[in-house]
């Protein structure tokens, strides 16, 4: 078992930026390719960043791309998103996630994740 704990949401205006944290305990972090996914109110859980068991290869969606980061320090057993010039459409719930890739492979479906966090709520005022 792995679990998951997020950290660092709120409110705040459009343009500003947050950094949540994830962090994870209960087995070998470095067997784990990290993710985060966002559910905003009506709408379906979306893929948000991805990052490899070592932190060398990240994948973003295109919403996000240039404006957020993926990043992990293996030493803390935790994973981060650094969300910069936020827009009122990045309100949702943000999840963390871990899951067992084959080699350095990054996971982009939900489905190829086994543990997920409780989530942390992002709202952002126009």
């Amino acid at each position: 078992q792995v679990q998951l704990v997020e950290s660092g949401g709120g409110l705040v205006q459009a343009g500003s930026s947050l950094r949540l944290s994830c962090a994870a305990s209960g087995r070998t972090f470095t067997n784990y390719g990290m993710g985060w996914f966002r559910q905003a109110p009506g709408k379906e859980r979306e893929f948000v960043a991805a990052i490899s068991r070592g932190g060398g290869s990240r994948y973003y969606a295109d919403s996000v791309k240039g404006r957020f980061t993926i990043s992990r320090d293996n030493a803390k057993n935790t994973v981060y998103l650094r969300m910069n010039s936020l827009k009122p459409e990045d309100t949702a719930v943000y999840y963390c996630a871990a899951g067992n890739p084959v080699g350095n492979v990054i996971l982009v479906k939900a489905y190829d994740y086994s543990y997920w966090g409780q989530g942390t709520q992002v709202t952002v005022s126009s």
